[in-house]
């Protein structure tokens, strides 16, 4: 995977590990729906990920996720401007304290093998995602325990508040398949849900091509606006430009790179921010480099940076400057923080003087392959205010780990903006694999627990979580990159908030 310009890549915690992904949910009736399979046409896609196994409890968020909506419907339904709807649960509520959640279940559902939907089969399910370990198995940790209250109603029961748990029920962990085909070796190749289209065996290549026909039994009709759907895998960005270029594919996820030459094809180009760049200052208490453990030395960092600049010979303008690590998309933005570190080398040197670093200091920042261009600047802004970095290449593969295992005090990461609780559990919390040196205080983690108990108000609670790791410079983003999503005029599509890719369910054919 390539890191430059990183537009189609992010990291999202995943079982206490972090994975590099890009993001993308929608309306199960979507925009101009149609009247189901009367659509006919066929829908063909670039996928620039492959999908190894088509057991539900291993769907993973980001580009995977439309693969996986083509024959699994979700518990709930996350529209593309991020609002929740019903999908196979009609309604939800939670208890007074947050730790159960009750969610009522439509009745006139079954899979594609016949096998009935009901509470026994979205038990089985969560249970299933539990115990698979998939890719996303985070996002089932902080449920204890799954009930049939009856035979469309089902208690979860959580071991604590998680304000994140309704949005996760709209994703990997929300994927509903037939209870018999659960745990089969079968259903890694052959899925078996209750979703809009089949997976077509003899048009599809694993690695190559995933081809899904109309499920004639499906409850929705709405949702199924093609009579055909095609995902062509393309991870090189050469051969998704060319396959969007050349009208073998319909829509496809570009970058700056290649932006242009889709841009002179007169292709629909539609942009959106979705993941942040830039450092995460890790050792905030200096265990490895004992000068950031002086917050000055953090905001000095943070105002070495002339982020337009980068933004301009690094993305070609495509994205945001700003200074905060939460999303615009959440109630946790606040919109003052992103000049919150302007650029101001001179203030940044007087700050590091104060800490008492006027002549300096080294600090060695790991370099992975194709960052050399970022790198390249990180380290002549932070040399122009007396900090020497010292380059050390890392292994691709180990980086992830490595970071987990706080090798690093410093390293560059592009990450997934998602929901404010999402983002505290990724990167903030104590337990967060993106805070690896587990720092905290009593401040921000009173901050924190006001979150995870706030219900409706706790995106809102966020902006302290916000304003308190920004004040205390945790991080130094550089910018909000956009994602570039190129289409023909055969379709017309939604984006989908937080995410790098639309939803299925966002794709209209243009008539």
């Amino acid at each position: 995977m390539s890191f430059r310009p990183l537009t189609a890549l992010s990291a999202v915690v995943v079982a206490g590990a972090l994975v590099l992904t890009g993001c993308a949910s929608g309306s199960a009736g979507g925009a101009d729906a149609t009247d189901g399979a009367s659509a006919g046409g066929t829908l063909t896609l670039g996928s620039v990920v492959n999908v190894t196994s088509f057991d539900p409890a291993q769907a993973h968020l980001g580009h995977q996720m439309p693969i996986y909506q083509a024959v699994y419907d979700t518990l709930i339904l996350r529209e593309p401007d991020g609002t929740l709807a019903p999908m196979l649960a009609t309604d939800w509520t939670y208890n007074d304290d947050n730790t159960v959640l009750t969610l009522d279940l439509r009745t006139d559902v079954t899979f594609t093998d016949g096998a009935v939907f009901d509470a026994a089969a979205a038990k089985a399910n969560l249970d299933h995602f539990m115990e698979a370990n998939g890719p996303d198995a985070n996002q089932a940790k902080s449920i204890e325990s799954v009930a049939v209250v009856d035979d469309d109603t089902i208690d979860i029961t959580l071991t604590a508040a998680d304000p994140a748990m309704t949005y996760y029920l709209s994703q990997a962990a929300g994927f509903m398949g037939s209870p018999e085909a659960l745990g089969t070796e079968e259903i890694k190749t052959m899925p078996v849900g209750s979703g809009p289209y089949v997976l077509d065996a003899s048009g599809t290549v694993n690695g190559s091509q995933f081809t899904f026909t109309v499920n004639d039994d499906y409850w929705n009709k709405d949702a199924q606006k093609f009579g055909k759907v095609v995902f062509k895998v393309l991870s090189d960005t050469t051969a998704r430009v060319n396959a969007i270029v050349s009208g073998q594919v319909d829509g496809v996820l570009l970058d700056p790179t290649t932006a242009a030459q889709a841009d002179n094809a007169g292709l629909t180009k539609t942009t959106y921010p979705v993941d942040w760049q830039g450092l995460l200052l890790f050792d905030r208490d200096g265990a490895i480099a004992p000068e950031l453990a002086d917050v000055r030395v953090r905001q000095a960092i943070n105002y070495a940076f002339d982020r337009a600049t980068m933004l301009k010979e690094l993305q070609f303008d495509e994205g945001e400057v700003t200074a905060q690590v939460f999303g615009k998309t959440t109630d946790a933005y606040i919109p003052e923080l992103d000049d919150a570190y302007a650029y101001d080398p001179e203030k940044a040197k007087e700050l590091l003087a104060e800490a008492g670093y006027a002549d300096g200091f080294s600090i060695t920042i790991p370099l992975i392959a194709d960052t050399e261009s970022i790198m390249a600047m990180v380290k002549q802004q932070l040399a122009d205010i007396g900090i020497t970095v010292n380059l050390a290449t890392a292994p691709f593969d180990t980086y992830v780990a490595d970071i987990i295992a706080a090798k690093f005090p410093v390293a560059w990461f592009s990450i997934f903006q998602g929901e404010p609780w999402v983002a505290i559990r990724q990167m903030i919390a104590t337990d967060a694999a993106y805070n690896p040196f587990q720092t905290t205080s009593a401040e921000l983690q009173a901050d924190i627990d006001a979150v995870q108990t706030g219900g409706d108000q706790s995106g809102v609670l966020a902006q302290k979580v916000n304003q308190y790791v920004t004040d205390e410079a945790w991080f130094a983003p550089f910018y909000r990159v956009n994602q570039l999503y190129y289409s023909n005029d055969k379709i017309t599509l939604v984006p989908q908030v937080q995410q790098a890719v639309p939803n299925l369910y966002n794709y209209s054919p243009a008539s």
